[in-house]
């Protein structure tokens, strides 16, 4: 396997994270910044107030797109495995 190969794969791997992780950081962003912005109007200080709704809101959204991440790692999976035999061929 050569360098070209390994980086392809590190690539698509990163990719793949990145692509499953980016909905849940959304959420997160978004109910983070109007807690934020709530706070600020009613100059409320507390920490549990920003930190539990953006736990929720990632359970939530997890909740919710399960499905999708669990066929986008499936199919990224299976396409590694299927290429398998040709990756460790080119050794």
């Amino acid at each position: 396997m050569d360098a070209d190969i390994v980086i392809s794969l590190v690539s698509d791997a990163l990719q793949t994270a990145v692509v499953i992780a980016m909905p849940m950081l959304m959420f997160g962003l978004v109910v983070g910044l109007i807690v934020s912005i709530f706070q600020a109007v009613t100059q409320i200080q507390e920490q549990t107030l920003s930190f539990i709704p953006k736990i929720l809101a990632i359970i939530i959204s997890v909740t919710l797109l399960f499905p999708w991440m669990l066929q986008l790692i499936v199919s990224y999976t299976s396409s590694l495995l299927i290429n398998l035999n040709s990756l460790i061929g080119k050794v």
